[in-house]
């Protein structure tokens, strides 16, 4: 189970009457997914020589399970690392926030229930309903009626509106009491190889996976930018490539990326083929490549009919498979794993996390 799955399991315990809108308008960071339905083989972390079975009198040992295994079972660790590792995150805000709620208490000669009581967000209107659907009503059940779908709205904006004043609540104590979070984030270590933008002595790098053919991958590429733009020299950005097997013609626009890297052009090519997602038959790879400025048709052709660059998208791929990635886009900020379509703002907020702890504003 990705972490997209996890929030969605979540959501359907708590608020079951929103998970049809939720999902509907793609809040739970909707990404194409490769993930494995292969549950983890036979295998523990006893003694590689035990023997787990005998056939025809020769041994299979728990190391050659292990082995055969091992990147089910990394997985299997990643996950369980990365649930404790948000356990305890959750457990240390709410330690913080306990010990905030009950210094402003003493602060102010009141109950910690008084407190809380007054944070109070602004009430949702029929108006911000309104907006709301105009802006999502792209996104919206084709087949469900606007009238049906507003007290849904009303409720998630209600429910979203709660959350930001506690949180607007508990920065403004956690300023006036000086906390200094000191607790790590889960990191996993992504090697930044590929075509890539923003200097390399950057303070912040961002490893992107991605798919050409895939949807949500053209959908992140503009949040990406506004952020490259916004961010400059303190960001760079590398592309890595993961085609997945469901789309017939994301590996051959994985080379093609690659081949017009070759010409200095993977970004121009980049750009090209998200613009047009229905167009990545091979034909269609040369002809785009053919209209950028610059670029030697006939070397980009030789390139792409050869498979050169077929090695290089395997390892790509072997490798955001080792540190997680089963769908796209999936996204390593420092390390630290963003799997699916987050908005600027939210990918903003990790990016100042980052300069904050190297000490850059």
């Amino acid at each position: 189970m990705d972490a997209s799955d996890r929030k969605r399991a979540a959501s359907r315990q708590l608020v079951p009457s929103l998970l049809v809108l939720a999902l509907a308008l793609g809040f739970c960071l909707p990404a194409c997914s490769a993930q494995d339905k292969n549950g983890p083989k036979a295998g523990t972390k006893d003694d590689s020589a035990q023997v787990l079975a005998r056939v025809n009198g020769k041994a299979i040992t728990a190391g050659q399970v292990n082995a055969e295994a091992s990147d089910q079972l990394s997985q299997l660790e990643r996950e369980y690392l990365q649930r404790r590792h948000e356990i305890a995150e959750a457990q240390l805000k709410k330690m913080v926030q306990d010990r905030l709620v009950d210094a402003e208490a003493a602060a102010r000669g009141t109950s910690k229930d008084k407190l809380l009581a007054e944070i109070k967000p602004a009430e949702v209107t029929d108006a911000d309903a309104e907006a709301f659907y105009e802006k999502n009503k792209s996104r919206m059940p084709p087949s469900t009626p606007k009238e049906t779908l507003m007290p849904q709205i009303k409720a998630y904006l209600a429910q979203n509106g709660q959350q930001e004043a506690r949180d607007k609540y508990f920065k403004t104590l956690e300023d006036k009491y000086k906390v200094d979070y000191l607790f790590e984030p889960m990191r996993v270590d992504v090697a930044a190889n590929g075509p890539a933008r923003g200097p390399a002595a950057a303070p912040v790098t961002i490893v992107e996976f991605s798919d050409f053919q895939c949807p949500f991958c053209s959908r992140i590429t503009p949040t990406l930018e506004q952020v490259v733009g916004k961010y400059g020299n303190k960001v760079r950005l590398v592309f890595r490539q993961f085609p997945l097997p469901m789309h017939p013609n994301a590996a051959k626009a994985a080379e093609a990326a690659l081949c017009a890297n070759e010409q200095g052009k993977f970004w121009e090519m980049h750009d090209a083929m998200f613009k047009d997602q229905a167009g990545l038959a091979v034909d269609g790879l040369k002809t785009k490549a053919a209209g950028i400025a610059g670029i030697n048709a006939a070397s980009f052709n030789s390139c792409l009919d050869s498979g050169k660059e077929t090695p290089v998208v395997q390892s790509d791929v072997k490798a955001g498979t080792k540190a997680g990635v089963n769908g796209t886009p999936a996204m390593f900020v420092n390390g630290r794993f963003i799997s699916g379509v987050v908005s600027a703002d939210d990918l903003s907020k990790v990016i100042d996390e980052e300069l904050k702890r190297k000490g850059t504003s």
